[in-house]
This record gives C-alpha cells, structure tokens and sequence, in this order.
C-alpha cells in the first residue's frame, strides 16, 4: 500500500480515537469522511463516493465522499436517526496561520441523547440521554436534557427496584442510555429499552466505577449536594456515570447542568408503559399522532418552553392534595378573567425558547442571532409582571416575582444590531456607535467600495476601455478585467495574471497596495467583533442560573393559561381533590372523544367509587356501546385532576390515586414469542402485584384469549383478589362479556353492576352511551355483526344457531345450512335501504287512502327493480 500523506495520517490518529463514531474531519468549506465511514456515509446518505487517488492504483486508492460544513446538520440528523454517532473533528488553528499540517481535533461527539442545536430537537419535547446502574442493593436512573440543563434522579431499592427504574425509563422516554452490564441484561428494563422506548443503548461499566464517578459528583455539584446523598450511592453512581459520558463526548463546560432533581416515592403518580399507550397521554395509540391524545386536548400554550412542560406535567401526575390545589387556585383566578388571559398569552408570544437559548449560550455554540433572540424574549418581561401584580392565588403571586432580565437585555442590545447576521466569525454584529475601533476599521472597509470605484472609472478613462471593471475573489485577491479583444490597448504597468476564453485580468501595484490595507482592515474588524461577542456571551452565561429561573417561571404560566383557557372553552369544572379513597363524578365526559366528536353531542355519565360498598364495577353490554370509553374518561378525569387540571364534568371529588394500571385489548407479541393470552397475563400479573389499595384498575375483557370456562375461572379470580382488602381492595372497573361475574354483586358488598344502555328495535340496537345501575340482559354480538357490515347470509345463519344454543339445544348444532327457501328475510335484515327507510319515516296517521295507495304502488315498482 502506498505510504499515507500527512494530513492522511492525522485523519488516521483521529479516527483511531473514535472507532464507534463516523468522523466528520473539517478540510476548508467541508466535512470529509475517508474509508469504511466514506463507504457507510455514501450510501447511508445517499452522497457521490469519490477518492483523492486517481492516479493511484485500485487497490491504493483511499475512498472519500464529503458534505458542506453548512449544511452538516441536516446530515448529521440523518446519521443519528439511523443509529450511528458522529465525531465533529474541526481545525483548530487558522489555516492562513498555520505553519505546515494544520491541528485539528474531535470537539464533540454527537449523539441521539446529546443535540443542543434547534435544528435536530423538537420545540416542544425534552430530548433526554439516561443512565441507569443496577447491582444486588437496588437501582437507579438519571435523566437529563443537556439542551436545558434539566436533570432527572430517582433511586430504588428492594426486588421492585429495577420496575420502578422500568417506569421512569417509561417516564422519561430517552433518545439514549448507557448502562452498566447487570442494567442491560435485567429482563424488565431490557425490555423496555429494545421493545418500547427502541433508544440508542451503550453497556458502559467504566462510567460507574466507584472512585471515578464519586469524584466527578463532587467536582460538578459540591460538598452540599454530596452529603444529601450518601445515604443514596446509587444516585452517584449514575448521576457521576452521566457526568463522565458527557465529559467524553461534549469536550466542553457542563456547568450549566446544575438542576438536579431528585425523585423520591410518593412525589408523583407512577404509570406504566401500557398504561400511557391504552389512556393516549400524549400520542394516539395507531398513528403516533400528538392529535388525538390527551396533550392535543390540554396543549394550547404559546411557548417552547411551556409546550415540553405540559408535557412532563402530564407525565407526573402529582400526589400531594396541596400542591395540585396550589395549581387548581391558579388555573381558577386565570379562568375568571378572559380580559387577563388574553394579555398574558399575547405577551407569551414573544418569548423565545429561553432555555435552549441560554444553553447554547454557555456551551459556546451560540450566535449573535441566539442572543438577540434573548433580548427580545426578555422584553415583555415587565409587562407581564405588571399584569401579575394583581393576583391573588398562591402560585400566580410566586411567578409575578420573576426576574424581568432587565440588565441582560440591556447589554444585548446596546451591542448587537438589529439584524446580526448568522455567523459570528464574518463581522457585521456590533451595533454602530457601541465600539470607537469597530467603527474605524467599518468605516474603512466600507469606504474600500468607494475607493475601488474610484480605480475602476480612473483605469477606464486612461484606457478609453468601457468594458473594464474591478473585482475581488479570494485567489487572486482585487484584479482588474477586460475583454480579450481590447488587451493590446493595457498600459505597461498592467500585469497579467489570468487569462480566460473571452477575457484577460490583471493587476498593478496600486491595486494590491489597496488590497493589503483593505484586508488587513476586514480580518481587524472581524478579530475584533468576535472578541467583544465573546466578552458579552461570557457576560451572559453569568446571568445563566437567573435566565433558566425565569425561564421556567414563564413556562408555569404559559401551563397554567394553557389549562384555563382549555377550561373555560370546554366548560370544565374545579375538581376537588384529597385523601379519601372517593371517585364521585357528576356528568364526566371523555375529554379526547369529545373533542373529536363534532358530528353529535358526547353523552355524559356518573362514576361513583369508594373503597368500602362501590369498590368493583363490573360493566356488562354489547361492543361498541361505551364500555371502553366510559372506563378510559374515568382514568383521564383523576390524571387530569393530579396536574391541576379541570376536568370535563360538572362537578368531581377526586381522592389521590398512586397508580392507574389499565388492561385493555392484547396481541401476540412476536418478538419475544409470546401469545395474546400470555401477553394478557403477564399484564395482569404486573398490575396484581404492584397495585395497592390506592390505585385505579381498568380491566378490560379479562381471560377472552383462553377457553370460555377457563377465562370465566380466571376472571372471577382476578375480580375477587382485587375486592378482597386483606390482598388489594382497590377501586377497579371491570368490562366484561362473561355475564355469570354480574352474580358476584349479590356475593360480594363491595362489588356493584353497571351496564351499558341499548335500546332494540326489531333485530337492528341503538346505543345510549348511557351507563345505568345493573347488569346488561344479553351481549347484542349478532347485531353488532351486523353494523360491522357481516354478509346477511351470515347473520341470519348466526341467529339460528344462536336460538339453538339459547333454547339448550348445545350438543350437536348441524351444520347443514337451512334451505333458501325456508330463510324468510325479515324487513330489519333488509338494513337501510330506501324502502325500508320510507317506512319507517312514513306516518300512516296523517295518509289518505289515495295517497297510501300511491305509496304501495311506488314502494312495490322499487323493489321490483
């Protein structure tokens, strides 16, 4: 193989630095990759794969393929999507400058869990990387948002520890997770992270050796913040793993992550992973749509920043009555005066994603733009601490305090103009009249146009050449061009440089004299800008910790307004909410259903449960009648209830629910090989065992997946564990196709019967959507057959059959078909055709014989036809 230019071996060294990533090696204007990363980027990106070989034999000939550095993100985006890291190697000297091999090194390493540029990240969704540490004392996870600072602690022991780890995993949703060996194997969270969440996973175990991640917790957060947690090594040991990661990666100043939060039971409503897809919390169950969801219903807030709160609001449903009454005394001042509401969400509008912003700030990737964008986010501030001022609940009164970011905004704008351009390497950023010395050399560079003008008519009238003009590139520098046709006429102090198809170009000592002074004046200027852009963003990222206060101050209110207008619009109510073990709901609605539901008017229904007479409602009735929706509205309602939310209904008496589990519809999951009944028992077993008295159970078709006698068993089994206090004793609703459970209210005090409401019309049913006291008289499946659209052949075949089974006729059932002759059709097995439909609407009261017999003798010449 041929020997390796220079350049070639420091691409080499490099590489062999990061042999997981694919390098992104800076040569001028672009990211080259070389090699193996030359070859998977081509066709992972669909770029020309070229070599800087061609005279080189095959086998020598080093392929290449490159973007614009311009342009790098959006292909670095694609590159993460498809599961890989990249490597950012740039130069870190000025090429004009160097002498020889110009330095370069890795200044970052991207990855899914580590994006701080707006152009990769979702405006209104955290973007998390996690760690999580599991041995024989329990487990841990940490969750942070490095474009925020935000960082998430939770720490368990006990057998249930790496569950609870499974939930925050859920929780949290990360892009990415390093984990140490015993973490990545243990089966729940394994599963979790490959079935459900599908992140980028890196077994690490050298990011939580003891001694290292200890001392990168106290380095980065302090004695203070060592001693709370001594008592938790699992919570260094992840929080000091992620520090170490990110210290690998970043290669930069972390101090801006400095949020720690830590999450101890009892702070937030736990929810599992089948319990956020069955309730659609934040996107629909088939689409993965944000419209649909519960989000889509609530989320009407004016900010980024208020946007990813709502979100982690509804995925931390709170447990303490007097923090959601803190909110519910907010949203309730907010919904009282429409006048408030509409000046604050109009201030709301100019605010800028701060947080993000003030990150970018501090990890130095910022631009003149980011910091402009600052200014103007602080500039309602004083009127909406005005507006404010007046309040009265506890919670509105705190957030009139924020810090109106007057002093920031004041340097930002006294340096950087009004339309700062996007790099802050190229010039044009200061404000005139900010700096004596970036006013000179300005001057002096825009005067250079006037001055080359003035060469350019001075050179076409000594050379009577029209055509003549004066032009600038970086090759050559100024030059002077003329057509080929009129060179003869040049004067002898001309020097020839270049010479094209149709033209000649030349220089002369004044020109270039020109040249040195006006591009020595344009690098000043440039050096100089970026020196007083980088004092003021140091300026800034000293005010971090107040920008990120006021930040999330703003956030809470833009929530809160959100929650309000949502409320008065929807006609929610107050909810009221404490300890007791009571759900009371006075006309509940769905609040999704309802919303999509345009077509007619959602029909309300009464819930009433307690933990001592109304524990167990087993609903009984067809499919499609509401069952599902009624136990759903009844989950959303205490979820809505726990953010501070009003809740569709007109009144409700909420009683805190630690945990809501929800059992509803199962299939095969082939990946782990695993059965639809054994999918819905492994659920079941989940909920049995972590369920407490204090929890919300919604229980759909429990046993439908085994053999009628079986699932029955099963069934009542699960009905009565639940009832029973000295085992659980939680509220639970129950839907049921198993008729012979309704018996248990007669057996069971605490059980009651509901049913859903159907009115029959010949063999056609309506539904209600009404659920009434008792169990339902039969499951309607024929019927509901049938509005499925099920061949009529096949309906009437079924009704036969069903009449035979019903009358105890259950051995042997023929099989042969009855003749067609013998199958009369009813006029309700016609379905909804226009002869029936004529009928039905006709009233007979009001007909003469005349015009009965004129509609007999239409209706027959139709079904003639």
């Amino acid at each position: 193989m041929a020997e390796l230019t220079p350049m070639m071996k420091q691409y080499m060294q490099i590489k062999a630095s990061t042999p997981d990533c694919i390098l992104f090696f800076r040569l001028g204007d672009f990211y080259e990759m070389f090699c193996d990363d030359a070859v998977l980027a081509s066709r992972e990106l669909s770029l020309t794969l070229t070599t800087r070989d061609r005279d080189k034999d095959s086998e020598d000939r080093i392929p290449m393929c490159g973007v614009p550095y311009h342009a790098a993100q959006n292909y670095i985006a694609k590159l993460l999507n498809k599961g890989y890291k990249v490597a950012i190697c740039e130069q870190t000297e000025d090429p004009a400058q160097a002498k020889g091999l110009v330095n370069r090194d890795v200044v970052r390493i991207v990855t899914p869990g580590t994006l701080i540029d707006d152009s990769m990240l979702e405006d209104t969704r955290s973007n998390y990387i996690g760690t999580v540490y599991l041995d024989d004392n329990g487990a841990s996870a940490c969750f942070c948002d490095i474009s925020t600072g935000e960082i998430n602690l939770a720490g368990f022991t006990g057998e249930d520890a790496a569950l609870h780890v499974q939930s925050e995993l859920v929780r949290y949703g990360p892009s990415e997770v390093i984990a140490n060996t015993a973490a990545a194997k243990q089966p729940e969270i394994k599963s979790t992270l490959t079935h459900h969440l599908g992140c980028l996973i890196q077994i690490a175990d050298d990011c939580f050796l003891p001694e290292k991640t200890h001392a990168l917790f106290l380095q980065h957060f302090g004695a203070d913040a060592e001693n709370r947690y001594l008592m938790n090594p699992h919570a260094i040991y992840t929080v000091g793993g992620l520090l170490s990661y990110l210290h690998d990666t970043q290669k930069t100043d972390l101090s801006h992550i400095n949020q720690l939060n830590l999450y101890t039971s009892g702070l937030f409503m736990e929810l599992d992973y089948q319990t956020r897809r069955n309730l659609e919390l934040t996107e629909t169950l088939r689409s993965q749509d944000k419209r649909g969801s519960l989000l889509w219903v609530l989320d009407k807030t004016k900010t980024a920043m208020g946007g990813r709160l709502m979100r982690s609001w509804l995925e931390k449903p709170l447990l303490s009555p007097a923090a959601i009454k803190r909110r519910l005394n907010a949203v309730s001042e907010l919904s009282q005066s429409a006048m408030l509401r509409g000046e604050l969400l109009q201030a709301l509008k100019d605010v800028g994603d701060m947080e993000r912003l003030i990150g970018r700030v501090v990890y130095g990737n910022a631009n003149c733009r980011d910091m402009a964008a600052l200014a103007a986010s602080a500039e309602p501030l004083p009127e909406i601490k005005l507006l404010l001022k007046p309040s009265k609940s506890a919670l509105l009164t705190e957030l009139s305090q924020l810090d109106a970011l007057d002093d920031m905004r004041a340097l930002i704008m006294a340096m950087v103009c009004d339309s700062p351009p996007f790099s802050v390497r190229e010039g044009g950023m200061i404000r005139k009249g900010y700096n004596e010395e970036v006013d000179r050399l300005r001057a002096l560079t825009e005067n250079a146009k006037e001055e080359v003008a003035s060469i350019e008519a001075f050179e076409r009238e000594r050379t009577g050449i029209k055509k003549l003009k004066v032009s600038y590139n970086k090759v050559f520098g100024y030059y002077i061009e003329m057509p080929r046709s009129r060179s003869e006429q040049v004067p002898d102090d001309y020097i020839r440089k270049q010479t094209l198809v149709n033209s000649e170009r030349f220089i002369t000592d004044q020109l270039k004299n020109l040249e040195s002074e006006l591009l020595t004046a344009r690098d000043r200027l440039h050096e100089h800008e970026y020196r007083l852009y980088c004092e003021l963003r140091d300026k800034i990222a000293g005010m971090a910790d107040r920008i990120k206060q006021t930040a999330s101050m703003l956030a809470q209110l833009d929530v809160l307004l959100s929650l309000a207008e949502v409320s008065v619009k929807n006609n929610y109510c107050m909810p009221e909410v404490d300890i007791s073990d009571t759900i009371e709901i006075k006309d509940g609605r769905h609040p999704v259903v309802e919303k999509a539901q345009t077509d007619a008017l959602f029909v309300p229904n009464d819930t009433s449960l307690n933990c001592e007479d109304r524990e167990i409602a087993i609903i009984t009735g067809p499919n499609m009648a509401g069952k599902s929706t009624y136990m759903r509205q009844i989950a959303l309602i205490v979820l809505m209830a726990q953010i501070g939310s009003f809740v569709p209904a007109k009144s409700a008496h909420i009683g805190i629910v630690d945990r809501i589990f929800t059992r509803v519809g199962a299939s095969d999951d082939l990946s782990s090989g695993q059965s639809t009944f054994m999918v819905e028992m492994t659920e079941v077993a989940v909920i049995l065992k972590n369920a407490t008295r204090s929890s919300l159970l919604i229980l759909d078709e429990i046993g439908r997946g085994t053999s009628t006698y079986d699932g029955m068993a099963i069934a009542r089994a699960v009905l009565e564990y639940c009832a029973d206090k000295r085992l659980l004793g939680a509220k639970t609703l129950f839907a049921t196709h198993y008729h012979e459970l309704t018996e248990l209210e007669t057996m069971i005090s605490s059980v009651i019967n509901l049913s859903t409401s159907v009115k029959k019309r010949g063999d056609d049913i309506i539904f209600l959507r009404r659920i009434v006291p008792g169990k339902a008289d039969k499951s309607y499946g024929v019927e509901v057959a049938k509005l499925a659209g099920v061949p009529d052949t096949v309906i009437r075949r079924a009704r036969t059959i069903l009449k035979m089974l019903e009358s105890g006729v259950q051995d042997k059932v023929s099989v042969k078909p009855e003749p067609e002759d013998d199958m009369q059709i009813s006029m309700d097995d016609l379905g909804k055709n226009e002869v029936t439909e004529r009928l039905r609407s006709t009233d007979l009261n009001t007909l003469t014989p005349i015009e009965a017999m004129n509609l007999l003798y239409e209706l027959k010449k139709e079904l003639g036809q």
